[in-house]
C-alpha cells in the first residue's frame, strides 16, 4: 500500500517506530503481533489489512490518522552537483551549466559556460540587476562591457556590475569555459 506522499506504509512504520525509539520486537511485544508480522510489513512482503495496522500502532500508540497524516522529515539539502546534474541553459554553441539549481533561496547565480569557437550570448547586450564575475578556465573570451571590449585568457578573470550592457564571445579556434556568478542570480 503506497500512502498520498509516495511513502508505502512499511517505510512509514518502520520511521515512526524509529522516532519512537523501538525495536521490532518491543513494538511486536507491546502490540502483541509477532515480531515477524512487524519485519514483513515495514519490508512491504506483506500489506497489512486497516484492522492489523490498526492493532500494531496501539503499540506505539497512535491512532490511524495520525500515522497517515505525521509530517515526513525534509529530505536532506543536496550540497554535491555532479555535472550531470546540472541543467543547460545556453543556447546552440553556448552551454551554461546552472550550479545548484535545487536550492532553496539561493543568494548566487553560478555557472559553468562553454562556448565553442565564435559563440556568444548574441547580438544584444545583457542587462540584468546585480553583479557579476568570473574566470576564463580555458580558451580565449572577449568581454564587452559597457562598450569596451577587452580579451580574456586562462586565469584571467573579471567582476563589473551587470546593470552595465555586457556580452561575452569566443574569437578563438578551440571551445572556451568560464566559471561565473552573479549575485542576485539571473538564472
Amino acid at each position: 500500500m503506497v500512502v498520498e506522499d509516495g511513502m508505502d506504509v512499511g517505510e512509514r512504520l518502520k520511521l515512526v517506530r524509529s522516532r519512537q525509539g523501538l525495536s521490532q520486537r518491543e513494538l511486536a511485544k507491546r502490540a502483541g503481533v509477532t515480531n515477524a508480522t512487524i519485519s514483513l510489513i515495514e519490508q512491504n512482503r506483506v500489506s497489512p489489512s486497516v484492522s492489523s495496522l490498526k492493532k500494531v500502532l496501539e503499540g506505539i500508540p497512535m491512532s490511524l490518522a495520525e500515522f497517515f497524516t505525521f509530517e515526513l522529515p525534509a529530505a536532506a539539502p543536496s550540497y554535491v552537483y555532479r555535472s550531470t546534474e546540472q541543467p543547460d541553459l545556453g543556447r546552440p554553441g553556448v552551454q551554461m551549466h546552472l550550479i545548484g539549481s535545487g536550492q532553496r533561496d539561493r543568494q548566487i547565480g553560478l555557472l559553468r559556460e562553454r562556448y565553442v569557437p565564435g559563440a556568444d550570448t548574441g547580438e544584444t547586450m545583457l542587462q540584468h540587476a546585480g553583479q557579476e564575475c568570473g574566470v576564463v578556465v580555458c580558451g580565449e573570451v572577449e568581454l564587452t562591457v559597457d562598450g569596451r571590449v577587452h580579451l580574456l585568457h586562462p586565469g584571467d578573470g573579471y567582476y563589473f556590475p551587470s546593470t552595465l550592457p555586457h556580452r561575452f564571445r569566443n574569437p578563438g579556434a578551440e571551445a572556451a569555459e568560464i566559471v561565473s556568478a552573479s549575485s542576485p542570480p539571473v538564472f
